[in-house]
Formats: structure tokens, C-alpha cells, sequence
């Protein structure tokens, strides 16, 4: 048990130090291609963010694990919205820009209530157990995937496009912007090893804390839901905290919003795609707790377009109430 804490604890470090490495070197790539830093949250860090989830929910389905699967990006996504925007909140107050308010934390609701619907299509009562996502279920979740990125290209060119409009009419040239600041490479560089870093750093910890948990007797969907979502949400966690911290506002909120996204639309849709998922313990509770968690969040956004450090708290302390009743009432 003695060892199997010191590999949680190693992971932890190289979580935080990834996440410092992706954010400096994802917001220099931003800056100097010209793409907003809520882009670059939704896409590259929230793509890079949820690779662990992508790893355990797949290996957990393929090994017969449905529920540690599905549980992982319930799990995940209740944990993203409740506790990561709520510290990253209380580290400095997230300002949401108009357009996030409008279309991306509607989007993010939406898929929630579209996850809902895959688990609740032969729904008979409050036990939802053997509810099943088939690969039906999946394709059609790739199938939105697919449309979300492909608008969210459509809408990088569009805003890349009116930039060069605004500088040419204004008689400038985008020249100094994209030769200042980090070089190209050494971003890259970064945000590789930023994923590396947290890719392990998660995977360590996920492992280990879930032979920690089993030892003490808990069920496959505890574990997903809790244990596991905290490991693989680590990478969010940190990469969010540390860009609030370093101001960058957008990045953090940016990277919540995709990672929910990526998380029910890409990782449920591959997993599910391969090995159709059968519920056993996920409860109605975990689902209203996770839609409740993604409308609060869009809600406490129209207060002055901002999540403020009391909003953050309320978050936060939503989401220890609602751990706690998992772990030991479940």
C-alpha cells in the first residue's frame, strides 16, 4: 500500500508539471498563429487533456469493465465542471467571453443531455441497469464529433480571416506578431512534453489509486466514477488552475468545454464503437449531478460574464458533497 502511494504521488508531480509545460507552450502557439486562446482549449489542450480517459475507458470496456468505462467520463465531466472550474475559480475569477456564453456552454449541455438520452433509451424506472450505448449509440456520437470539429475549423478560419481584414484595412501586417515570442518549435516542444508528462503522471496515478481502491472493496462504477475520473481529470485539472493562475481565462474555461465534449462525443463514441457499453451501477444521480454541474456553470456565467471565487467555492464544495455520498453510500 506504502508503494502504491509513493507512484500516486509521483504522478501527481509530473501531472503538475505537464500542465505547466502545455499551457506556456499551447498559449505561445496561440499568440503567434494568431488563434484564440479559447480555440486552442477546446482542440489541442482539450484533446491532449482527455487522451487518459480515451486510454482507461477503452481498456476498461475491451476487458468487460463497461461500467469503470462509463463511469470514467460521467465521472469526468462531474468533476470537470463542479470542481475544476470551481478551483480554477478560486485561484483568480474566470471571465467568459459573450460567444462562450452563446454557443459553447450551450454546446456542452447539450451533449450532456444527449449522453443522458444513450443511457436512458429503455428507461423503466429509476434503476437505469442494463441500459445499454451499442455501437449504434457510438457512431452516432463519432457522427457529432466529427460536425463539432469541423465547425470549430470552420470557425478558426473564419476569425483568422477577419483579422488579416481588420490589419490590412488598418494598413498593418501580422509580421511582428508571428516572428516575437516563443519559436514554433520550442511550443511544440512544449505542449509534447507537457502531454507526455501527462499522459504518465495521470496513468500513474489512475493505476495505483485504483488498486488502492479495490483493495477496499469498492464496486467498478464507484471506481470510475471517483477514483479513476480523478486520476485521468488531473491533466484538466492543472492545465486549468495553471492557466487561470497565468491569467489566461479562456484557455481554462476553454479546456473544461472540450474536454466534456471530447470526453462524451469521442471517447464514448470510439469505446462504444468498439465494445457496446452495458450499465449495471451507474445511478439516475450520477446523470442529474452531471447535467446539474454543466447548467450551473452556464448559468454562473451570465453574472457579469464571470465565474466568480464565491460561485468557485459553491462549485467546489457541490462537488466534495457529492464524492463523498458516492464513496460511501453507493
Amino acid at each position: 500500500m506504502a508503494l502504491y502511494i509513493v507512484y500516486i504521488i509521483i504522478g501527481i508531480v509530473l501531472v503538475l508539471r505537464g500542465a505547466d509545460r502545455l499551457t506556456e507552450g499551447a498559449s505561445a502557439l496561440a499568440r503567434r498563429m494568431q488563434v484564440p486562446e479559447m480555440i486552442i482549449g477546446l482542440t489541442i489542450v482539450a484533446a491532449g487533456t482527455s487522451a487518459p480517459e480515451l486510454f482507461v475507458s477503452l481498456t476498461s470496456a475491451l476487458k468487460g469493465s463497461a461500467d469503470m468505462a462509463v463511469g470514467n467520463v460521467i465521472g469526468s465531466n462531474i468533476l470537470n465542471t463542479l470542481l475544476i472550474v470551481g478551483c480554477a475559480a478560486m485561484v483568480s475569477p474566470i471571465t467568459i467571453s459573450r460567444s462562450t456564453v452563446s454557443k459553447d456552454l450551450p454546446l456542452s449541455v447539450a451533449m450532456t443531455v444527449l449522453l443522458i438520452i444513450l443511457c436512458l433509451d429503455n428507461f423503466s424506472g429509476i434503476n437505469i441497469r442494463g441500459n445499454t450505448i451499442d455501437r449504434a449509440d457510438g457512431m452516432i456520437l463519432l457522427v457529432f464529433f466529427t460536425t463539432f470539429m469541423a465547425f470549430t475549423i470552420y470557425t478558426v478560419k473564419r476569425e483568422k480571416n477577419e483579422i488579416a481584414a481588420a490589419n490590412t484595412g488598418n494598413g498593418t501586417t501580422d509580421e511582428h506578431a508571428s516572428n516575437t515570442g516563443m519559436p514554433v518549435w520550442k511550443s511544440i516542444a512544449f505542449i509534447s512534453i507537457g502531454l507526455l508528462f501527462l499522459i504518465i503522471g495521470s496513468d500513474l496515478f489512475s493505476d495505483y489509486a485504483t488498486k488502492v481502491a479495490a483493495i477496499l472493496g469498492m464496486s467498478d462504477a464507484t471506481i470510475g466514477i471517483t477514483i479513476v475520473a480523478g486520476g485521468t481529470s488531473l491533466p484538466e485539472l492543472a492545465t486549468s488552475v495553471v492557466a487561470a493562475r497565468k491569467g489566461q481565462s479562456a484557455m481554462a474555461i476553454g479546456n473544461v468545454i472540450g474536454s466534456n465534449v471530447f470526453n462524451i462525443l469521442a471517447i464514448l463514441g470510439i469505446t462504444a464503437a468498439i465494445s457496446p457499453l452495458t450499465i449495471t451501477d451507474i445511478t439516475i444521480t450520477d446523470l442529474c449531478v452531471m447535467i446539474a454541474g454543466a447548467v450551473a456553470v452556464w448559468l454562473f456565467s451570465f453574472t457579469r460574464y464571470t465565474v466568480s471565487r464565491t460561485e468557485g467555492v459553491l462549485l467546489t464544495l457541490s462537488y466534495i458533497g457529492y464524492a463523498a455520498w458516492r464513496l460511501f453510500n453507493v
